[in-house]
């Protein structure tokens, strides 16, 4: 990772650093802590709010404030996805945020009820071996991957939680009835699974295997390690397979510290933070006016799926189950 941009906070969101209860701000956090934990060092760097965090996975720490309810020391839930998030919120879980949190990012992004505000984008992309494969030969759907011609050429992570959210969106888009068939057309083409995202684009980097379903910036980080790759990204044109996942953030409705709560999520849409996001994790910054990495396309210029991000965790375990049925699992 190269260095931290220096991040400059606003005089408002110093000022809002006037504590709250009791102890630290609590922070749960589903995105590891070498992608966030720079920033939140920052953040106690420039406010001088203490923040204890506790990391885990984002559906895990779901589980637990779901278990905890009124009870969890959470302050602060940060989610690597739409789904976690909205099932803390459809359990109640969550405040409305502001509306001048709320703002700042375009709506399709955050929740429709503005219980949690997405922070930073990831694109579903097909990530291709760019010396065996001619990108005019990519099909603009994932619908073209059931051709027989792609038997055993296909990558997918079926357990991983940015698989299973795209097809929970399938669900939300298209129907129970066409998501099963898309599976099991799928499964009938013989696909290779690996366990996560960064696994298939090294795969696909290797030559091991031809395309993979994943997300955009997994192949920015292992270019930025390893310096010029074979596996290039193709964004597809519409439908699931286009799915544009925000991570958000969401204040919980019992923090003891709402006032800091309220200072961190301004922190995670400060101009400094997004471009943090930009440069260092190569995920879409959000808020308007701050450029994504130049090796991705304008977010403007990509054409995600109209689809309730607010809804995918009312899909998800209908598509796991589907995943499961098609012999995915």
């Amino acid at each position: 990772m190269r260095r931290l941009l220096p991040l400059l906070l606003s005089a408002t969101l110093l000022s809002a650093a006037c504590g709250g209860g009791d102890g630290p701000l609590t922070v749960y956090s589903g995105r590891t802590e070498p992608l966030i934990g720079p920033l939140i060092e920052r953040f106690r760097a420039e406010t001088g709010i203490d923040v204890e965090v506790r990391y885990a996975d984002s559906p895990d720490l779901a589980a637990t404030l779901l278990e905890e309810g009124g009870n969890s020391p959470a302050d602060v839930f940060v989610a690597q996805d739409p789904a976690s998030l909205g099932s803390v919120a459809l359990a109640g879980l969550f405040t409305v945020l502001p509306a001048q949190l709320l703002d700042r990012v375009p709506a399709p992004f955050s929740d429709a009820g503005g219980r949690w505000v997405g922070i930073s984008g990831r694109s579903r992309v097909v990530v291709y071996d760019a010396g065996t494969v001619d990108a005019a030969d990519l099909p603009d759907s994932v619908e073209g991957f059931t051709d027989p011609a792609w038997r055993g050429r296909l990558a997918i992570a079926p357990t991983n939680g940015s698989f299973l959210a795209f097809v929970a969106s399938m669900v939300l888009l298209d129907g129970e009835e066409a998501t099963r068939a898309w599976l099991e057309a799928i499964a009938a083409n013989d696909p290779a699974t690996y366990p996560k995202n960064s696994v298939i684009v090294a795969a696909v980097d290797a030559g091991e295997i031809d395309v993979g379903l994943v997300n955009h910036y997994y192949l920015l980080r292992l270019r930025d390690e390893q310096g010029d790759t074979e596996a290039a990204n193709h964004f597809l044109a519409g439908g699931p397979g286009a799915l544009l996942m925000p991570a958000g953030a969401g204040i919980m409705a019992t923090a003891d510290r709402p006032e800091d709560a309220e200072a961190f999520v301004e922190f995670l849409l400060s101009a400094e933070a997004q471009a943090y996001f930009a440069t260092e994790t190569f995920e879409y910054p959000l808020v308007p006016g701050v450029a994504p990495a130049l090796a991705l396309p304008p977010l403007a210029d990509l054409r995600p799926p109209e689809v309730d991000l607010s809804r995918l965790a009312e899909a998800l375990d209908l598509a796991t189950d589907l995943v499961a049925e098609a012999g995915l699992l």
